[in-house]
C-alpha cells in the first residue's frame, strides 16, 4: 500500500479543538515531525482539514 509522508509546519497554538484533535489522530504533536501513513480517503481527509498546519512531502 502507498505511504504519504506529513509534516507538521505551524504551530496548533490557537487552531480549534477539532483541528488539534486530528493533528492528534496522524500522531503529529510538534512542529517539523514527520509521520508517514498510508494512503487512504481517510488520511486525505484528515489532511485536507488541518492543510494550513501541515505540507505533505513526496
Amino acid at each position: 500500500m502507498a505511504t504519504i509522508k506529513i509534516k507538521q509546519t505551524k504551530s496548533r497554538i490557537g487552531a480549534p479543538i477539532d483541528q488539534k484533535r486530528t493533528l492528534d489522530a496522524m500522531g503529529l504533536r510538534k512542529m517539523n515531525k514527520v509521520v508517514e501513513l498510508s494512503d487512504t480517503p481517510t488520511v486525505r481527509g484528515q489532511i485536507r482539514k488541518v492543510r494550513h498546519l501541515v505540507t505533505v512531502i513526496d
